[in-house]
């Protein structure tokens, strides 16, 4: 059974496979997620290439988004095929063009398809599969909007919940100010959780340190941290001691970076330019001397064609060492 108590939100265009090797050097236990791939594109692409993840990455999971049943039980099939240890559907995205394909948040308003969407899942595989959605949409009341998608996830036996505790404004807000604008409401998702107290619940939404996360532990089964995690990584280093009572991977955030360099050398041998990688690591360094120029070396070196993990390695030695920080804040 996985650990549910602390994970790595799917974010587009950011949690790709190197993202999520990087993460795994900052924390062994959190739940990772991909960034959100559709039912067509896994169809129709290069399934090799969309899926791909190193074994290192466990535990992982495909977060898949679409609202065909027949479409999503296939592709729930390919994520257990290549070892996922969860899939997970979107019902929380409210981009344009989610909308145009019928699936993301816009599905929050068909709970009754949601759940025909999660039984068609469970039918295929054996791996957990969840549904990660937001209080409601537009003018929907979220005590009852809430209710009708848990009610109908619960009774096609879904595995766990995980709420972006903010409506999503369809009409009239972007993509990113829906992340921001409508106010957060974490006592909705605690009644929920208090409504059903035998399905797992997480709460995603304006997690910005994993002390503050993990006093919320009492009240919900587990916490989905998002940008704070992408963008200030260094954080990560403090979910292993904080939540899960175990060591973290390494003693400083400047240890991960070194951590990670056997596998950028990898991947550049491979055919993948440093940039690709070493952009998810421009947050690592917080409040810590030399901090700006490592961001700046990668920011104007690692873009260039051609450019070696030389690169990463005289950023990394712009960098006064700093060893773990408590990070709760």
């Amino acid at each position: 059974m996985l650990d549910r108590r602390f994970a790595i939100a799917p974010m587009m265009d950011w949690t790709d496979r190197h993202c999520r090797f990087f993460h795994r050097l900052l924390t062994r236990h959190a739940l990772i997620y991909t960034e959100m791939i559709t039912t067509g594109a896994l169809i129709h692409g290069d399934r090799a290439r969309l899926l791909r993840f190193d074994a290192a990455e466990h535990p992982v999971a495909l977060q898949v988004g679409g609202s065909d049943p027949a479409a999503l039980a296939q592709c729930a099939r390919m994520a257990e095929d290549f070892g996922y240890d969860e899939i997970n559907l979107n019902v929380g995205c409210p981009s344009d063009r989610v909308q145009d394909g019928r699936f993301g948040a816009c599905l929050m308003a068909e709970p009754g398809l949601v759940g025909d969407c999660v039984a068609a899942m469970k039918a295929a595989v054996r791996i957990p599969v969840t549904v990660k959605c937001r209080l409601g949409i537009d003018d929907q009341d979220t005590e009852v909007a809430l209710d009708d998608i848990t009610r109908a996830v619960t009774a096609a036996g879904v595995d766990a919940l995980i709420v972006h505790a903010r409506k999503a404004w369809l009409e009239g807000l972007s993509p990113k100010e829906n992340r921001e604008i409508p106010p957060l409401d974490y006592e909705r998702v605690f009644r929920l959780k208090r409504a059903y107290p035998s399905l797992p619940i997480a709460l995603n939404g304006g997690i910005t340190g994993v002390g503050q996360g993990a006093s919320y532990l009492d009240k919900v089964d587990g916490l989905m941290m998002g940008r704070a995690a992408y963008r200030e990584p260094w954080r990560l280093l403090s979910v292993d001691p904080l939540v899960f009572g175990a060591p973290a991977p390494a003693a400083s955030a400047k240890g991960a970076a070194h951590a990670l360099i056997p596998y950028i050398e990898r991947e550049l041998a491979a055919g993948t330019r440093l940039y690709a990688i070493v952009r998810h690591v421009l947050g690592l360094f917080h409040a810590v001397p030399g901090a700006r120029a490592f961001r700046r070396m990668l920011a104007t070196e690692a873009v260039r064609p051609g450019a070696g993990v030389d690169v990463f390695v005289r950023a990394l030695d712009l960098v006064t060492e700093t060893h773990l920080e408590s990070a709760a804040a």
